[in-house]
């Protein structure tokens, strides 16, 4: 892989708009019409891939290897999510970004989230590698 030129904090900000599908009911993941915590991160993991792609070669991408995020507020259906991320330290090929979800002025969610960057057929072929091993 070139050398890469992501800029230093590297910052994005998106905006997305909880639909039903987005609830805590709906997921499972609770029983009230809100944004649920996997559609929070859901989001933030959205923000942070889209974020640094433009900056990767060809056949490359990022995979989210952690999230440490807190949910802190609800946010109803309808609601319009700001989500930020930042980009705070780069290893290598190690990305790790400082995320955050807001409803207007109201944080309803931070965090840390790691990404890698891969190149995309070496991964695949790792994991159809990976599925023959386990007969899959």
């Amino acid at each position: 892989m070139n050398q890469l030129s992501i800029p230093e904090n590297l910052e994005c900000t998106y905006t997305y708009t909880v639909g039903e599908e987005h609830t805590a009911k709906h997921i499972g993941s609770g029983t009230i019409e809100v944004l649920s915590t996997p559609s929070m991160i859901a989001f933030m993991e959205h923000a942070s891939l889209d974020c640094v792609q433009k900056y990767l070669p060809r056949g490359y991408t990022t995979v989210g290897i952690r999230v440490d995020v807190k949910h802190l507020k609800p946010a109803p259906k309808g609601a319009k999510i700001t989500i930020k991320t930042k980009l705070v330290e780069r290893s290598n090929k190690r990305l790790v970004f400082k995320v955050q979800a807001l409803w207007g002025n109201i944080i309803i969610g931070e965090g840390v989230h790691e990404r890698y960057i891969v190149d995309e057929r070496k991964f695949i072929e790792k994991l159809r590698g990976l599925m023959k091993s386990k007969g899959v």
